[in-house]
């Protein structure tokens, strides 16, 4: 999750704006706004400054970032992003993104990034039509692959072999970065209402400690 604030209201053409939640004010922006996470976006941030045709899996429990990275990696690229949920990912879903990212991305635009959340929930007729696509018999041109998912049980050795897997996605070892960032968004949001005790914060996850502090916000 994002160290930077971002804007507070959501402006959409013709609507009002409404104010965000705190896990969407502060939706990181760019690789280097996540908290933690040093090993993936280390990773990310030397492939997005040469990137190329890949598939990479993002593994961790929910709220670790896992598609938040996606995303904030595609922009850091200018990919066009086609995003395949998990009740999505039919065969006839998947061919259809595939058939569109065989065309020069949209203007403005450098790659196509696919990007699939909870994967490990994909069929493994899916899985079987995917194995030709990733490993370069029937390529999707200039396209990167992101899968995130809980864990890998139910993908086949076959198809785990051709993705680049990142290290687990945690919050282990950020719990003084996410209590800072939380303090910070306490000052902001409170002024000088007293600070909540941050000890039983689930520093583990960012999007938790983000709710947690909304509760406290809206109790203050």
């Amino acid at each position: 999750m994002s160290t930077q604030p971002a804007m507070f209201n959501s402006a959409v053409p013709g609507s009002f704006n409404f104010p965000q939640s705190l896990t969407e004010a502060y939706k990181p922006a760019s690789i280097s706004d996540f908290v933690g996470l040093e090993k993936q976006k280390k990773i990310l941030s030397n492939l997005a400054a040469n990137p190329r045709p890949c598939a990479l899996l993002f593994t961790g429990a929910p709220g670790t970032g896992k598609t938040s990275m996606a995303y904030a990696f595609a922009e850091s690229i200018l990919g066009e992003v086609h995003h395949i949920g998990s009740q999505e990912a039919t065969i006839d879903q998947v061919k259809a993104v595939c058939h569109t990212c065989n065309y020069v991305p949209m203007a403005g635009r450098t790659f196509h990034v696919i990007i699939m959340d909870e994967a490990d929930r994909m069929s493994p007729a899916v899985q079987l039509y995917l194995l030709s696509k990733l490993d370069g018999s029937e390529p999707v041109p200039c396209t990167i692959w992101i899968l995130t998912c809980n864990a890998v049980d139910t993908f086949q050795d076959r198809f785990l072999s051709r993705l680049l897997q990142l290290p687990k996605f945690n919050g282990y070892g950020s719990g003084e970065c996410i209590r800072t960032l939380l303090a910070r968004i306490w000052s902001e949001r409170a002024g000088t209402t007293p600070l909540p005790d941050l000890s039983s914060v689930p520093t583990s996850n960012v999007r938790e400690a983000l709710q947690w502090l909304e509760v406290q916000l809206l109790s203050a």
